[in-house]
């Protein structure tokens, strides 16, 4: 499934964070508790292997609560990385985010010079909120629109830590299938970049398996539907999304889906857990020496000829 959206200051910015890693004393990483794993970027999971980490689930308003607690447990297994649930109204939370600074810094650092804590996340995840919560004051500028941040920027917060924010970058290419619907789904790729309807289908079949209870409140029956396909035609039905002659007009109804789904309509629903993950990296795995067996293959024909 190709992502066409990789605007060229994403590119960049990896490469301006890797330079300046060396002088970074820790890594503030916000994901989006509805998809923990997917909003992890892997540039930055790399970049991130020696720093202390805070791992910031954000939106975990909207996500569901057992299992953003479970994401917590997992990432908290690796010895340098606290985790933190908030929401966008993060203000209340923005002491506990500099107190785990102060907790995770070198003790060799605290009393010689001021903590740099590089602060990252994919577009939309609410880095920006998150970064004028510490401040104190509009330092960041927000909104819906992914990638607003393009370029690094220091921000003192006090005497003991200076935030170095970075722009929200994806990454090139997103080999985990699952993992680029979950993006899509959750606004972190610009809609233009992938057609609605594939994105409402993905959806549609996760909440058929995953949360039946809130198919049937949304479509007020008790029947669930057989696939995906039904059920939106069925909330098309239902929310007036028609074509003339009465068919349901797919594209739109699919907007509707997805729309209720971001603010919070839907309930709090998380899109993964950490028990998927194992296999769908399998998979992943599966594909790419599927690939490199047939581009090996390619290459022993050219020669032959």
């Amino acid at each position: 499934m190709p992502i066409h959206w990789y605007p060229g200051h994403m590119n960049k910015a990896s490469h301006e964070m890797k330079s300046v890693l060396k002088d970074v004393d820790l890594i503030i990483e916000l994901l989006d508790a509805r998809l923990p794993f997917s909003s992890q970027n892997p540039t930055i999971k790399e970049l991130s292997t020696t720093k202390p980490c805070i791992k910031v689930l954000s939106k975990s308003d909207l996500a569901d609560p057992a299992l953003t607690r479970d994401w917590q447990a997992h990432f908290e297994q690796e010895e340098s990385v606290k985790t933190l649930a908030t929401n966008l109204d993060i203000k209340h939370k923005a002491e506990s985010v500099l107190h785990l600074c102060q907790k995770l810094s070198p003790k060799t650092l605290r009393s010689t010079r001021t903590m740099i804590a590089m602060i990252t996340g994919i577009p939309n995840v609410g880095k920006s909120t998150l970064i004028n919560a510490l401040a104190g004051r509009k330092v960041a500028k927000t909104g819906n629109e992914p990638a607003i941040t393009k370029g690094q920027q220091r921000i003192k917060i006090n005497e003991e830590v200076t935030l170095l924010d970075t722009p929200g970058i994806l990454w090139p290419k997103i080999h985990n299938e699952n993992s680029g619907y979950r993006l899509a789904i959750s606004g972190a790729i610009k809609d233009t970049a992938m057609n609605v309807e594939d994105v409402a289908f993905y959806l549609s079949g996760y909440l058929l398996k995953q949360y039946p209870e809130c198919v049937n409140q949304l479509l007020d029956t008790k029947t669930l539907p057989n696939d995906d396909l039904a059920l939106l035609e069925a909330l098309g039905r239902k929310r007036g999304c028609l074509r003339r002659g009465g068919q349901v007009d797919l594209e739109k109804v699919s907007s509707v889906l997805v729309n209720e789904f971001r603010t919070g309509k839907l309930g709090r629903i998380s899109l993964e857990t950490p028990r998927m993950i194992p296999a769908e990296e399998a998979q992943v795995e599966q594909l790419k020496e599927e690939k490199k067996r047939r581009d090996e293959l390619r290459k022993a024909k050219r020669k032959k000829k």
